[in-house]
């Protein structure tokens, strides 16, 4: 059995008191001390993140932009430089394969930020569909260290130690610069629903930045956060995480996100038959928000149940408590025919019916 990979700031976290956890291969800090210190902390002040575990793969050329509209259910080649976009690579089924965001660094190159636990699949997709196009797709997710600090006190933090303007980079966007000292793409992007920053630099220079944004975020209230309040923040902003709400046996559509879907492409894309069929018939199951009226928390693979029938018309996919809210909160996929808001419903935890609410998503917002 291999041992889950450690990220070049590992030595950090061990140091912290961190708890770790094998996610995907890569052995990552799920908690430095309490998940709800963290999670708060994120929304009132500033958390940082080490993402390193995530790929990037670079895909350049005087056709790059061409090739990802083939590969990708989106359209990268609009992107404008220096700016991002969510988007997914399907089968040709339909099925979502990854998620991912797709940053245009240059005009001839771009960087395809994909999940941890897909990149080994994602890679050699893009590779294959790029074939025929004058472009190079290459994995380059060993160059990579990432860095995230998200919070309301997040721009002041970065802001304190890079040589970009911060507060002119826009919500999706990318800029190349220093962070304290050392070369970086800085993103303006998130996982958490509030303001935040992704930091691209060497691996061999992550500790440095890391412990310079600690020293400048400290007296701000920055504090270190792991993958357990990472995804509870997601939960929160309603933000789908592969492998529970995304997989391939839903499409864009079921999620929610079917306007991530362009199909207006010269060369069409790889699932555009499928996909029209699905756009055209409507989805089979709708993602909603739950709010359980108890304090038992409905959890991943949980059934849905309509009251009035005792008919299971859909399953939980992410579940827990919401430390912001202070209520058990889910996602779930119903039946289309049930799934406004305000409908009421029971989840199945362990052979108990327990009462829950539909409601809209996200939960939360920030102000």
């Amino acid at each position: 059995m291999t041992s889950p990979v450690p990220t070049p700031l590992h030595e950090i976290h061990q140091a912290l008191g961190a708890s770790f956890t094998d996610f995907a291969g890569w052995n990552m800090p799920v908690r430095y001390g309490s998940e709800t210190a963290e999670h708060h902390a994120v929304r009132t002040t500033a958390g940082l993140f080490d993402l390193s575990h995530m790929g990037e793969i670079e895909v350049t050329g005087p056709e790059a932009g061409r090739a990802l509209d083939r590969a990708l259910v989106g359209r990268p080649s609009k992107i404008g430089i220096g700016r991002a976009r969510y988007s997914m690579v399907c089968a040709e089924d339909g099925g979502i394969i990854d998620d991912l965001v797709v940053y245009r660094l240059e005009q001839e190159r771009y960087l395809v930020v994909a999940n941890a636990s897909n990149v080994h699949v994602v890679a050699p997709a893009l590779v294959e569909r790029a074939e025929g196009y004058d472009a190079v797709v290459r994995d380059a997710s060993a160059d990579w260290a990432l860095i995230a600090v998200q919070g309301p006190a997040s721009a002041a933090i970065v802001a304190a130690l890079t040589d970009l303007d911060v507060p002119s980079l826009k919500y999706y966007a990318i800029d190349a610069g220093t962070v304290a000292g050392v070369e970086v793409l800085l993103a303006r992007t998130g996982y958490t629903g509030e303001d935040g920053f992704e930091i691209y630099c060497s691996p061999s220079l992550a500790a440095a930045v890391w412990a310079a944004i600690t020293e400048a975020g400290t007296p701000l209230g920055l504090v270190p956060a792991g993958l357990a309040c990472r995804d509870t923040l997601r939960l929160e902003a309603g933000m789908p995480l592969y492998g529970h709400e995304l997989s391939r046996e839903t499409t864009p559509f079921e999620a929610g996100l079917g306007r991530v879907v362009s199909f207006d492409k010269p060369d069409g894309f790889v699932g555009d038959a499928a996909l029209a069929v699905r756009r055209d018939e409507g989805p089979r199951s709708v993602l909603v928000g739950l709010v359980a009226a108890g304090r038992r928390s409905p959890r991943a693979g949980y059934a849905v149940v309509d009251p009035a029938t005792g008919d299971e018309i859909g399953t939980v996919t992410s579940g827990s408590p919401s430390p912001t809210l202070g209520r058990p909160i889910a996602m779930a996929y119903v039946r289309p025919d049930l799934a406004a808001a305000g409908t009421k419903v029971h989840v199945d935890v362990r052979g108990s019916r327990e009462d829950a609410e539909i409601v809209d998503l996200p939960f939360y917002s920030k102000k």
